[in-house]
């Protein structure tokens, strides 16, 4: 048994003595792990605007009530399409028809019918709540400022969370009389972009059933007094894009 033993330890020890101290980490024999956290910003002014519109009617029957709102619904679809809006920026959100079983209107039934609509010039948004409000809507939520390509502005804010990770690398290089070698490792952290969540690397890694689980709707649009005359200002400003990075580098001596 004795030379099967030296056959087995032959090849740890020959190993031992490789260049490559560390294969899991990356690190070769003589250099020095650095693990670098940063963050990068970056920010884009919104070319998308959404928002929705809809009408609650009521009538003694669900026929009356849901005819009631069709018709009314086609007059808001008729304003919107007179502002320039597209048929396909106009897309039908929820429809019920309910029996009331409370309050004054007891016995009677309850059509809804919600519409979103996308703007592709936020600026008019204002213009189109007042249009879709003085054609009959009694629900409006909104607006929705966004990007039609986020990911472009994330990838700013990535590039500069890296610029962000190299000169902090190198700072410490510098102070430790040693200087950068490689790029062992980058992992994204996620971020936030306005009021979405970027998901970061581990976010990615959930399990199938964590992945297919239902998304919840959004909630339902809230009743809101709108203005009689004129057009609510709009606003757009920027959406700022703030991500978060890890960076494993390789020091080496001068």
């Amino acid at each position: 048994m004795k030379p099967v033993y030296l056959l087995l330890v032959a090849p740890l020890a020959l190993a031992a003595c490789t260049d490559r101290a560390d294969e899991a980490r990356g690190v070769d024999h003589g250099e020095t792990l650095l693990s670098v956290s940063a963050s990068g910003q970056a920010e884009s002014r919104p070319d998308r605007a959404q928002f929705q519109a809809g009408v609650e009617t009521w009538a003694r029957s669900a026929r009356e009530a849901s005819k009631a709102n069709q018709d009314k619904i086609a007059e808001i679809v008729v304003a919107l399409r007179e502002l320039g809006v597209e048929e396909k920026d106009i897309q039908t959100r929820a429809v019920s028809v309910q029996r009331i079983n409370w309050g004054d209107r007891k016995g009677q039934f309850q059509a809804g019918n919600v519409v979103e609509v996308t703007m592709r010039d936020p600026a008019r948004a204002g213009a189109a709540v007042t249009a879709v409000t003085e054609a009959g809507a009694n629900i409006v939520s909104g607006p929705n400022l966004s990007m039609t390509d986020p990911e472009a502005t994330a990838n700013l804010a990535y590039a500069d969370a890296y610029k962000a990770a190299r000169k902090r690398a190198e700072v410490y290089a510098e102070a430790a009389g040693m200087e950068v070698s490689r790029v062992l490792y980058i992992r994204d952290a996620g971020g936030q972009q306005g009021q979405t969540w970027l998901r970061g690397a581990d976010a990615m890694n959930e399990s199938a059933a964590i992945r297919t689980q239902a998304v919840a709707p959004p909630p339902p649009p809230v009743s809101m007094p709108m203005p009689e005359q004129g057009s609510p200002s709009m606003m757009v400003g920027t959406t700022r894009s703030d991500v978060y990075i890890q960076v494993d580098f390789a020091l080496r001596e001068k």
